[in-house]
């Protein structure tokens, strides 16, 4: 999401592929999550999987979003105040948007077995390793590591779920093992590039 300016914005279809021919999406581009502090969401973030932070779209030095025109674009509830927002780097993958908002009709975040967005998964290729960085950066760590089951299974194919410092669920998962699922079906899923130290995710 960019920043929500209150003017409408004019959809035209001149120049577009016919409707029955153009895809919908091209895919995921990131995960909006609201958090009680940036900055130290922010951090944990950094400290668990090298998130890399890339702008701040709404600045503390800025005035919040608040009012009719940000309630009515945001969904958010009245008198509920959007201070800052950031936007991070993960990986080879979506990115990670932050949103810190204060207001006196807010909820803890979703467990997992209530209804919205339950999680997101991070891909690791160590989850060892991934869950002990989790750990280190101030996370705590769910029942794990398990073996995936079903048509996931597969040799080294694993996950473990655990709770970041203000609540929200993240699974870290790996599945270096054909799984069981392409042999019943032409599609696969994404599955990000890795990446290469030296580099990083540039």
């Amino acid at each position: 999401m960019s920043r929500r300016q209150s003017a409408s914005l004019a959809i035209s279809n001149e120049g577009k592929q016919d409707v029955s021919t153009q895809p919908p999406v091209r895919g995921m581009d990131h995960i909006g999550i609201a958090v009680p502090n940036l900055d130290e969401a922010s951090h944990f973030l950094e400290r668990a999987f090298d998130a890399k932070p890339m702008y701040d779209n709404i600045k503390r030095s800025e005035p919040p979003q608040t009012g009719p025109n940000a309630e009515a674009m945001l969904g958010i509830s009245s008198g509920t105040k959007l201070v800052t927002m950031r936007m991070l780097q993960l990986g080879n993958g979506p990115g990670i948007e932050l949103f810190e908002m204060h207001g006196s009709d807010q909820h803890k975040p979703a467990r997992p077995s209530d209804f919205g967005l339950q999680h997101f998964a991070v891909y690791v290729d160590d989850l060892a390793y991934a869950s002990e960085r989790f750990q280190a950066a101030g996370g705590t760590l769910l029942e794990g590591p398990n073996e995936m089951l079903g048509l996931e299974k597969g040799p080294g194919n694993g996950w473990r779920y655990g709770r970041t410092p203000w609540g929200s669920i993240v699974e870290l998962m790996t599945s270096p093992s054909p799984e069981d699922y392409e042999r019943e079906t032409p599609l696969r899923r994404w599955k990000p590039a890795p990446v290469d130290p030296a580099k990083g995710n540039e």
